[in-house]
């Protein structure tokens, strides 16, 4: 019999024939050819039973590389398979090695609500693809000198969006920045001009799990939201939706959408907050390697 022990969570057991390795003195192993162009390796070693010219087991130790990307017929990875933070930490440094050759430099632009985190999975992103990074939020209260809530208090929301799309025109001239913009940056059709320069990204968060996250830490740096009554939720949650309800066809023009509803589909969630950033940056390199690919059809299952 055969015990089977693998360094990464990823489980290729299923591809073992047990059978016709069980009674030989040497194992060979079928391994589908792409796996055999992954960058992470699975260690499994086997004990067989002992030849006739033998009186005790042989113990054989392979090395098999493997990949995150899934292939037709192989086993569905089960909720909980990449729990660890050092798979999606591997995972997502493989992606992003995979992709960096292709994007030739340009600007990602993460869009998204408020507490969508684009900040969160923006640095991220620009570590891992060695990028630099920026909020445009921030690029706006160093230039004016206060905050974002303290602007719309003194000059107002049309002085904010004149100074967000001075910015955004300024980065757009750039290369290598992963930029986090503010939530209305999409309204304005001059900021999507300036973004098409790079490849727009949307952060899709459940309105529910916006206003919960949004409530845990304060509406006080909210400034659409600081005035509205009722307890913090609520208040989240109601203009959250007049919000998402004017602005959800402008964030359909992104070139690639993040949702966490199928991300935590894919994983067994039930719950989005269960979804660690590193997994929705995982989940924006793959879409954003989707993007690439319908663009200039490339294939990258042959890098």
């Amino acid at each position: 019999m055969m015990d089977a022990k693998i360094a990464q969570r990823p489980q290729f057991s299923a591809w073992i024939d047990s059978d016709k390795v069980g009674r030989k003195s040497s194992c060979s192993l079928q391994v589908p050819q792409k796996l055999r162009e992954g960058s992470c390796r699975v260690l499994i070693s086997a004990h067989l039973e002992p030849s006739r010219s033998s009186n005790r087991n042989k113990p054989i130790s392979l090395e098999v590389p493997c990949s995150y990307r899934e292939f037709p017929g192989a086993p569905r990875l089960q909720s909980g398979s990449f729990n660890s933070p050092f798979d999606e930490a591997l995972i997502l440094k493989n992606k992003s090695q995979e992709i960096e050759p292709y994007l030739s430099g340009r600007c990602i632009y993460l869009v998204g609500m408020m507490g969508s985190g684009k900040t969160t999975v923006g640095k991220i992103l620009s570590q891992v693809l060695g990028y630099n990074f920026c909020d445009s939020d921030t690029l706006v209260e160093e230039d004016v000198g206060t905050s974002v809530a303290d602007i719309f208090k003194l000059y107002g929301e049309g002085f904010f969006r004149e100074k967000e799309t001075e910015m955004l025109g300024g980065l757009s001239r750039m290369h290598r920045m992963v930029v986090s913009t503010g939530g209305g940056a999409v309204i304005r059709p001059v900021n999507w001009r300036h973004m098409r320069q790079g490849i727009s990204v949307w952060l899709d968060v459940p309105l529910e799990a916006l206003a919960q996250r949004i409530a845990a830490v304060g509406t006080h740096s909210r400034p659409l939201l600081h005035d509205e009554s009722g307890d913090a939720y609520t208040k989240a949650l109601k203009h959250l939706s007049n919000l998402l309800e004017e602005r959800s066809k402008s964030y359909a023009f992104a070139n690639a959408r993040v949702s966490l509803e199928e991300i935590a589909a894919k994983l067994g969630y039930r719950d989005v907050s269960h979804i660690s950033p590193t997994a929705i940056a995982i989940e924006a390199l793959e879409q954003i390697e989707g993007f690439l690919s319908e663009e200039d059809g490339m294939a990258f299952g042959t890098l």
